[in-house]
């Protein structure tokens, strides 16, 4: 089973202590490819250094975050160009709008996610999307511009079946997270998870946030981390009613073509 983490937190501090040992237990289990999210114009930077430091392994996304949407400035939006127009950044993002904390105000978060939008559209570049309790808006401005870039991913889905339907109709690409194991507040995901043609579903850890609630023994620390992608793939395949292996190997391929990564693996997409 080859599986490939699509949004991983590994510039966060809490893998700075251990970084080789995390991605030798992803490798261990499966997880041998792994996209570094990118969500302040530093934290770019760093994803960007960690996947030219493990080539083949490591990929980057190069964005700001609409948590830190009020430190975007032209210097920002220069870097950022420069950042994604390098082979090892597979994305632009993790950009979009957040309306349930707001620490950056709205109308500033609207602003900076159009300008990812067009670094986007003029670089040919993937999007790595994110939104929550902003749904009307992020998909009003995302319809504006999704014909003019290659390809989107929401990531991180929580979100209603309503949303799913707009997303999907936009031709968008769906991340799924552990949230899905979470029996407070993600159980409508393991309906809706169905609903997403293999074609257009991708698996995510999110760490070293969202650590899977069903994984037993639960980790004293709390941390979640790649090798717990293998976990949140059963989980997902158990719901969609399908061998863990197809859906191993759907979402593989699928972000293998999504992100532009090399296919070391070729396995034929199974229905």
């Amino acid at each position: 089973m080859q599986l490939v983490d699509i949004g991983a937190n590994l510039g966060h501090e809490s893998f700075h202590h251990d970084f080789d040992a995390v991605l030798q237990r992803a490798q261990a289990h499966g997880v041998g490819r792994m996209v570094v999210t990118g969500a302040s114009r530093d934290g770019s930077e760093h994803a960007l250094a960690l996947a030219h430091a493990h080539p083949g392994v490591l990929w980057a996304t190069a964005g700001v975050h609409p948590h830190h949407a009020v430190d975007y400035d032209d210097a920002t939006d220069a870097r950022l160009r420069e950042l994604a127009q390098d082979p090892a950044v597979c994305a632009v993002g993790e950009t979009g709008l957040d309306y349930n904390r707001n620490y950056s105000p709205r109308d500033v978060q609207l602003q900076v996610f159009e300008r990812q939008l067009a670094i986007a559209a003029e670089l040919g570049k993937p999007l790595f999307l994110h939104q929550r309790d902003a749904h009307e808006d992020f998909v009003a401005l995302l319809r504006r511009w999704r014909d003019k870039v290659p390809a989107a991913v929401v990531h991180c889905f929580t979100d209603t079946g309503e949303a799913l339907a707009d997303y999907l109709a936009l031709d968008c690409h769906i991340g799924i997270t552990g949230w899905i194991c979470d029996e407070r507040r993600g159980t409508h995901l393991r309906e809706l998870v169905r609903e997403i043609p293999a074609d257009r579903l991708m698996i995510e850890t999110d760490a070293p946030y969202l650590l899977p609630r069903t994984v037993r023994p639960q980790p004293s620390h709390r941390r979640n981390e790649p090798m717990y992608l293998r976990h949140i793939c059963e989980e997902i395949a158990r719901d969609r009613g399908e061998r863990v292996e197809v859906t191993a190997a759907n979402s593989t391929a699928t972000a293998a073509a999504f992100f532009g990564l090399p296919v070391e693996h070729p396995l034929a997409p199974h229905r």
